[in-house]
């Protein structure tokens, strides 16, 4: 066939540019089946959390004479790397990773047990290994996805003549993510454990499974926690903390104090914020960890109710677009992959600003994709890139 958009006497430089550009368009093409509105929902998020990163960094680097934009620069460095881990996801056939996925689980449990023997301690949270000078990794973001991975194999795989998961099924996956839950609250780390509880949860519930193991499993968490409540199994911290869930006034200069400053902070960005560096709360230290679990504030106080209702659209976004992702799987394994992300990034979402804005107990769980830290963004773009590898092989894309 002749090409009549190239000339035949055109440079091989030119004629190549176009070669890859046609192949590129072409309808089979990776990059003409990606989501690219997913792509561009969480492009934004990173864009907005490096914002809100550098607003809550900046003014407090430059009062103790450090570079002011350190923080920003790791935190783009922490996307550029957390990119190249989604596309690698999203390159390897997730058929492959079914097939590896013991290997997966088994790897994610070797890191929470380094964390117990070699970890230290940040926050009151043993979470983290140091890997180098200001390098630090959290084993339990990584083991989030491993978990989803394991339990979408177990339930996804379908014996002979069975169209839904039976009961061993269901009792292996429970098993499965029975041991990571407790390596994690040993660190401890409730926040990341409830995260996984819900992931567990919505996995099976989706599965296909008798409604009597969904209503089973709410029976057992309510009881759980009257149990835990009971026997006093917490820690002084986070009763004071599920204290001042339920009364937000109950101390505000002592244990209340974060989600009181979260609030005032919230609430004095009116419609359109303070603007970027700007914010008084944010600029007086006056909420911690503003850059990482309270990463909200800030986009409350400087980018107002426009900028925080922007941020909560696109994490909306990213869930439907997780969600049709799964209705369009090829296999069960490929859609209760996407449904437990869906689920990890809807609950963690939800928990991190209803905890800003005081609908929920505070946790250290950070906002995904908004949030600064390494870990954190390298396993969520790694779902990322596994939700778009699910689309890209679906037969109904």
């Amino acid at each position: 066939m002749t090409d009549w958009t190239t000339p035949r006497g055109a440079p091989y430089s030119v004629r190549r540019r176009e070669s890859l550009r046609e192949r590129a368009l072409d309808r089979e093409s990776p990059l003409r089946r990606i989501d690219w509105i997913l792509m561009l929902a969480v492009a934004a998020l990173c864009a907005l959390g490096a914002l809100l990163v550098w607003g809550a960094t900046k003014p407090h680097n430059v009062a103790l004479g450090n570079d002011p934009n350190a923080d920003l620069k790791r935190d783009l460095f922490n996307i550029g790397l957390g990119v190249g881990l989604g596309g690698i996801a999203a390159i390897v056939d997730y058929r492959t990773i079914r097939a590896y996925a013991p290997v997966v689980y088994l790897a994610s449990l070797a890191g929470l047990i380094a964390v117990l023997v070699h970890g230290v301690t940040v926050n009151g949270s043993h979470s983290w290994i140091k890997i180098g000078p200001g390098f630090e990794v959290q084993p339990s973001e990584f083991a989030k996805i491993a978990l989803i991975v394991i339990a979408a194999m177990l339930l996804g795989e379908r014996r002979d003549g069975e169209v839904s998961p039976d009961g061993r099924d269901v009792w292996l996956t429970f098993a499965a993510a029975a041991v990571p839950i407790l390596l994690i609250l040993k660190q401890p780390d409730v926040g990341t454990v409830m995260v996984v509880a819900f992931v567990v949860f919505g996995v099976i519930a989706i599965s296909g499974v008798s409604s009597r193991w969904v209503i089973g499993m709410l029976v057992v968490a309510a009881v759980g926690v009257i149990v835990v409540m009971h026997l006093h199994l917490l820690k002084q911290y986070q009763i004071d903390r599920f204290t001042n869930f339920t009364n937000p006034h109950a101390d505000t200069q002592g244990s209340g104090y974060n989600t009181h400053q979260a609030r005032i902070a919230i609430g004095s960005g009116g419609l359109f914020g303070k603007g970027l560096f700007h914010g008084t709360q944010t600029n007086g230290q006056f909420v911690p960890e503003q850059e990482t679990d309270f990463v909200f504030t800030v986009a409350g106080e400087e980018l107002g109710l426009v900028g925080s209702g922007l941020i909560v659209l696109l994490l909306g976004v990213v869930l439907w677009r997780g969600i049709s992702i799964a209705s369009r799987a090829e296999d069960a394994f490929g859609m209760l992959v996407a449904v437990g992300v869906v689920c990890w990034f809807g609950f963690q979402a939800f928990e991190n600003i209803g905890m800003t804005v005081g609908i929920m107990p505070v946790t250290g769980l950070p906002l995904p994709f908004v949030s600064y830290g390494g870990s954190s963004m390298f396993a969520s773009m790694l779902a990322v890139g596994v939700l778009q590898n699910v689309h890209i092989r679906s037969a109904r894309n």
